[in-house]
């Protein structure tokens, strides 16, 4: 037997009950109900029933598995059902999966990166076209190796950030 489950205002559902009490509860005028609409004319249902895009899937857990799911879900930012479907991602397609602050961070990452990159880009121009000579060549190669410093740390935490997040996803939490 299929299932049907849709979502309501619990003022809509308080009044569908107080209905349903004289006629067998609420499963039995639901059924009623639809019987009744599927006699009306309707177009024919397709022969080939399309394959559903998604499915959904239904967990069972103890209450202390929903708490330490809601509260792990919460550290991360994300609702239990995000941090499901992502944990599942992760074990199914091998992929990093990224919150929403996570996600802002490596795109913070990234507009530190072309900076910087824009940066040794001008002082490697800079180094090609003019003539100096003693000091202040000194002091150009200098700041360029700062400039290539400060571009090796960011491209370390970056990996550093993806591997903690295969890790996370990986690992148990408990």
């Amino acid at each position: 037997m299929d299932r049907l489950t849709l979502r309501v205002s619990p003022d809509l559902i308080r009044r569908f009950d107080a209905a349903a009490v004289g006629q067998g509860g609420r499963s039995r005028l639901l059924r009623r109900l639809m019987e009744g609409a599927a006699r009306a004319p309707f177009p024919e249902a397709p022969a080939v029933v399309p394959e559903p895009r998604s499915g959904k899937l239904t967990v069972r857990l103890t209450e202390v598995e929903m708490a330490l799911l809601q509260a792990e879900a919460a550290s991360v930012g994300l609702s239990r059902t995000q941090w499901s479907v992502s944990l599942i991602r992760r074990r199914l397609e091998g992929r990093a999966q990224f919150t929403p602050p996570e996600a802002m961070a490596l795109i913070e990452c990234r507009r530190e990166l072309r900076r910087i990159g824009v940066n040794v880009n001008q002082i490697a121009r800079a180094l090609n076209t003019a003539v100096m000579e003693g000091a202040v060549l000194d002091l150009e190669v200098a700041q360029l190796d700062a400039y290539r410093a400060e571009l090796r740390g960011w491209v370390e935490a970056l990996g550093e950030a993806f591997k903690g997040n295969l890790a996370y996803w990986s690992e148990p939490v408990r």
